[in-house]
């Protein structure tokens, strides 16, 4: 059967119905794990509803999963909380894979023992699969067993999964994400989930969600290394299975474990006038305290017209989905795994269908829409601390930062209150949201009342510098707001009375820093000359024509690397010639004179784009990347090569491939772009060079030179490929060093393959952005950097410490060092950093 037949469901026990609402569990009051109803039980056996098959017993026989014949799958939960009776007390009359009757006894229960040990006897049936079905109940306010209960009809509206009630695949995988199933992995999964045509449900210790909701994931509670199984029914069920339960087992960029925070002494801990906190982002700061409250709701009269309120919270919903869409696409063109992964697990709990639907119904008994999202969004951060899980409860924080965007764009609250500029902002827990505001405000620092080292508004502060303290309890609040502070995150402090002496100790620390920066900045524009003369170019890696405006005030001496592709990020259709020719203009505008490197689209592993789909591959960092894509697009490269053509500045603009393993590939594009030429009349060709991102790369780069015109070495991925260490693993991220001794011999092989035609060799990888390996990638034959903007100035100022004959001398010594960890210890030691 398929699942537009209807199935009317019996009733598997005796006793008073119950709505879900008045169950006494937050995780099946909210519906997180689905549709459903309650029966208080007063008989000791549960039978089957309907006829169907066994799918699934628990491990501690308190709940068995049915599948009825239309496809629904009927979770039969025995009580509340009768997890932790592992077992004892229920007698299991059925196996999985066995087909049942309506009203086979599945379950009988001694009623008295399970009744003391657990929270209540409620016991529930849910359609774990929803969204394919509408139930309609049946049954008044009390049942006796085998009567009607719930009538289901499938949901049309809902696009049913084709073969829903067909075979189903299933399998199992350890959890690798830190801190298990949270906002990032779950957000990762449904992703996955959605590039398939099939179903998908997780099945943790008898509990079952709908990969396609987050917070039913996150409801399951599972943790970092537990074993869940993953069924899938549909279509494409077996390449979903596989895909998801690759997903499981790897963690995603950003997942690392908070770093631990410096201990304080405990004298330091009781000293007058000082609090302590975690230091979920370290530094120095001081300034002014100053109190960031949240938004108010004003009181709810009721009675209001539901289309009007429906169509006020949907245009709230969206507009905050806009901000954050933008949000996500500034974080991928910045090629911020972290911020990226963030701000797409809140765009898909906006989406969630559990939060729209709790609203949508509180919106139907008259309430506004103001307090309907706001009373959806409380109820399922009570499932998440519910669960008990601390980085769980530290996630209801994303759920808290959507309540506060949607209400402000409900409430016309956008603009918040003025901020001092170099505040130290105290909050009982800032958002996300709050963070990026504060962020573009001045904010010097930040302190939370309550708060984690691992929540998301900690990982942001980290990658925006700003000194932060979390978990320092509700005397923070108390405190005289607009007088002086320091905050020392570095030893977890918040010093509230710091005499003038410390004040000018700070400052005169801050002011240090200060002034070497605008130094820096005063002599950006200069050439970067070390002192024996020799004069290295300082480019800007860009994303836009404002990355590139950026740049250039910066004093960048050209783009080094364009990335071509995020320049259409928001795209839902390929960028047709015309927008390209004049995205690539505006890039070559805003640099003035000098000249710019654009990278040809480069997608593939960690970057996806909406208008060109990628197979699901098992190693997408082995596939179909960069210039491989040429291979089964050709249309694609071919209309970017045109496009640059088209520019008109022949003599700036130079083309870069990505992802080159052989000359082959090269000379192939070579010769297109010369037929390209010959067809658009042009006659000067700009410079082709081409990414040394692999070893074959650089092991060929003599070959390599002999036929392009220059080099750029990405050290992200000539790190990752070298060290085989995914450079996105939580658990290996910080051991991807491109420091490493064999990563620092492929650079030297690839300068001393350049140098024999003559060619020039840049790195425009993350290495080129840290200071303490400059000397080393000159010394090894490097002669330009591409940067990140802000950095231009301070990587000059370094190159004009350095004397690049020493440099040539000590740097090929490094290459004999046992790791990466001695390489920076010898870089400290020969090249001192603010020496």
């Amino acid at each position: 059967m398929n699942n537009n037949n209807e199935v009317t469901l019996s009733a598997p026990l005796s006793g008073p119905v119950l709505a879900l609402a008045q169950v006494p569990d937050p995780v099946f009051a909210s519906g997180t794990m689905g549709d459903g109803i309650a029966i208080d039980p007063t008989d000791n056996c549960l039978v089957a509803p309907c006829a169907g098959e066994i799918l699934h017993v628990a491990r501690t026989l308190h709940a068995i999963t049915l599948r009825a014949d239309n496809g629904a799958e009927l979770l039969l939960h025995l009580g509340i909380d009768t997890v932790q009776l592992n077992g004892e007390g229920f007698h299991l009359q059925v196996q999985p894979g066995m087909r049942v009757t309506p009203g086979q006894p599945l379950l009988r229960f001694e009623m008295d023992r399970v009744a003391r040990h657990s929270t209540s006897l409620v016991s529930l049936i849910i359609v774990t699969n929803g969204t394919h079905f509408r139930a309609e109940r049946l049954a008044p306010e009390r049942v006796r067993a085998g009567e009607p209960l719930l009538r289901l009809v499938g949901n049309q509206a809902t696009g049913a999964v084709t073969d829903a009630a067909g075979e189903s695949v299933e399998g199992s995988a350890s959890v690798a994400h830190v801190g298990g199933l949270h906002a990032r992995p779950a957000a990762r999964l449904r992703q996955v989930a959605q590039g398939f045509d099939c179903s998908a449900q997780l099945r943790h210790e008898g509990q079952l969600a709908d990969v396609t909701s987050l917070v039913a994931v996150m409801g399951l509670g599972v943790d970092q290394h537990a074993q869940v199984q993953v069924i899938c029914r549909g279509p494409q069920r077996e390449a979903a299975l596989a895909a998801l339960l690759k997903a499981l087992g790897t963690a995603i960029a950003g997942d690392h474990p908070a770093p631990a925070p410096l201990p304080l002494p405990a004298a330091a801990m009781q000293a007058p006038g000082m609090l302590a906190g975690v230091c979920a982002a370290p530094g120095l700061a001081s300034g002014p305290l100053v109190l960031l409250g949240g938004v108010t709701l004003p009181a709810d009269p009721g009675g209001h017209v539901a289309s009007e309120q429906q169509r006020l919270l949907d245009a709230a919903v969206a507009g905050v989905a806009r901000a954050l869409a933008l949000a996500q696409a500034q974080a991928q063109m910045r090629e911020d795994a972290t911020e990226q992964a963030i701000f797409a697990a809140h765009l898909a709990l906006l989406e969630d269908s559990t939060l729209a639907q709790a609203a949508h119904a509180a919106i139907n008994t008259g309430r506004a829409a103001s307090h309907a999202w706001s009373d959806a969004i409380d109820t399922q951060c009570r499932v998440l601390h519910a669960t008990g899980k601390p980085l769980l409860a530290e996630r209801a924080n994303d759920l808290l930062d959507l309540r506060q965007q949607v209400l402000r764009e409900l409430l016309g609250d956008s603009a918040r209150p003025p901020l001092p500029r170099g505040a130290i902002v105290a909050a009982q827990e800032l958002t996300p949201s709050d963070l990026l505001y504060l962020h573009e405000q001045g904010a010097a620092g930040l302190c939370m009342a309550a708060g984690g080292a691992t929540a998301h508004v900690a990982i942001l502060a980290r990658g925006k510098g700003l000194p932060c303290l979390v978990a320092m309890g509700d005397a923070l609040l108390a405190q005289a707001m607009g007088t002086p502070v320091v905050l020392d995150a570095d030893n977890g402090r918040l010093e509230l009375t710091p005499s003038a002496q410390r004040l000018d100790q700070v400052a005169s620390q801050l002011a240090a820093r200060q002034a070497r920066q605008q130094l820096q900045q005063a002599h950006a524009h200069e050439p970067a000359r070390t002192r024996d003369g020799s004069v290295i170019e300082i480019g800007a890696n860009v994303a836009s024509r404002q990355d590139a405006e950026q740049a250039h005030q910066a004093g960048a001496d050209g783009v080094g690397l364009l990335r071509t592709e995020f320049l259409f990020v928001d795209s839902h259709a390929a960028p047709d010639a015309t927008q390209q020719v004049a995205a690539y203009r505006a890039v070559l505008d805003a640099m003035g004179d000098k000249p710019v490197v654009i990278r040809t689209i480069d997608v593939g592993g960690d970057k996806q784009l909406d208008y060109l789909p990628l197979p699901v591959e098992a190693n997408p960092v082995l596939g179909l990347r960069g210039i491989r894509l040429a291979s089964v697009n050709p249309q694609v490269l071919d209309q970017q090569l045109r496009a640059l053509l088209r520019t008109g500045q022949p003599e700036r603009c130079r083309i870069m491939l990505p992802m080159v393993t052989e000359v082959d590939e090269l000379l192939q594009v070579r010769q297109r772009l010369a037929q390209l030429a010959d067809e658009l009349g042009v006659t000067q060709l700009p410079q082709l060079g081409v990414m040394i991102e692999v070893p074959a790369a650089a092991l060929l780069a003599a070959q390599l030179a002999e036929h392009a015109d220059f080099l750029s070495i990405g050290t992200n991925d000539l790190s990752q490929y070298t060290l085989a260490m995914d450079r996105d693993h939580a658990g290996l991220a910080a051991r991807v060093d491109a420091l490493h001794p064999a990563v620092l011999a492929l650079v030297a092989h690839t300068c001393a393959g350049a140098r024999l035609h003559g060619r020039w060799v840049g790195v425009c990888g993350a290495l080129a952005s840290d200071p303490l390996a400059t000397p080393v990638l000159l010394g090894l034959g490097v002669q330009e950097l591409s940067v990140s903007p802000p950095l231009v100035a301070e990587i000059k100022a370094r190159v004009r410490d350095l004397d690049l004959a020493a440099c040539q001398a000590q740097a090929p010594q490094l290459l004999a060092l046992p790791g990466a960890a001695a390489v920076r210890q010898a870089c400290h030691r020969h090249w001192p950093l603010n020496a």
